[in-house]
């Protein structure tokens, strides 16, 4: 079986690839290294190899792993974020988190305000369903701009950007029409004025693709662990 060292060089050469072909800096992504189910020893041995921004997909894996790996790391929450989870989540990670899945003006505010309860700074994005799957959680792409200005005036969340989830699509071409749909999004906010820097789109099966049309984050997870044990 090929180490984590071997894969991650595999993943970094079609990041690279994906760059050159789209005329991108290499270092305007960022590889989001998803954890989520893997043992903390097994995120140490990826931190050893260079790894420093992990995602994870619950607020549990988050407590459990944070304080087990240096404080140099980076954790991204990449799943939907209950209510009641929030202080939960940011006591564990603190000045080093951002959110990826906020969904809502509540969510946002509640985040913002238990941040500043706990005297950190948090980051986010906005999630965005850009595929319209019921399936699936974010706000529509209309939604979008009325939802940043509301949020441009809280203290202690500060909004980086937008994430989507596409659909499981079985051609490559219409996955790309999302990305490239995201990327028209996240390029108009930005001419209209809205604060957006990063754009989070992509997995392991896609993320040269989303790299392509734009991404600056890309959350891969088994193309650098392996296959998860299902059991």
């Amino acid at each position: 079986m090929p180490t984590f060292q071997q894969r991650l060089a595999d993943v970094e050469e079609n990041i690279a690839a994906a760059c050159d072909r789209s005329g991108r800096p290499i270092d305007s992504v960022t590889l989001v290294t998803v954890s989520k189910t893997w043992p903390a020893a097994r995120l140490q041995e990826a931190y050893e190899a260079g790894i420093r921004v992990f995602g994870e997909n619950k607020v549990q894996e988050v407590e459990e792993k944070a304080p087990a790996l240096a404080e140099d790391c980076r954790w991204h929450l990449i799943g939907h974020l209950q209510k009641n989870k929030v202080r939960k989540l940011i006591t564990a990670a603190t000045n080093r988190l951002l959110v990826e899945t906020i969904d809502s003006l509540e969510i946002a505010q509640r985040i913002d305000r238990i941040a500043g309860e706990e005297n950190c700074a948090i980051e986010g994005l906005i999630q965005v369903n850009i595929s319209s799957d019921a399936a699936k959680y974010g706000v529509s792409a209309e939604a979008v701009a009325p939802m940043l200005d509301e949020l441009a005036e809280l203290s202690h969340l500060s909004i980086r950007g937008l994430m989507t989830i596409t659909e499981n699509y079985d051609s490559p071409d219409d996955t790309r029409r999302d990305f490239a749909k995201m990327r028209q999004l996240f390029e108009n906010l930005a001419a209209s004025g809205h604060r957006v820097e990063e754009l989070s789109m992509g997995m392991s099966a896609d993320y040269p693709i989303a790299i392509e049309e734009g991404a600056t984050l890309v959350r891969v997870g088994s193309a650098l662990f392996g296959p998860r044990d299902r059991r």
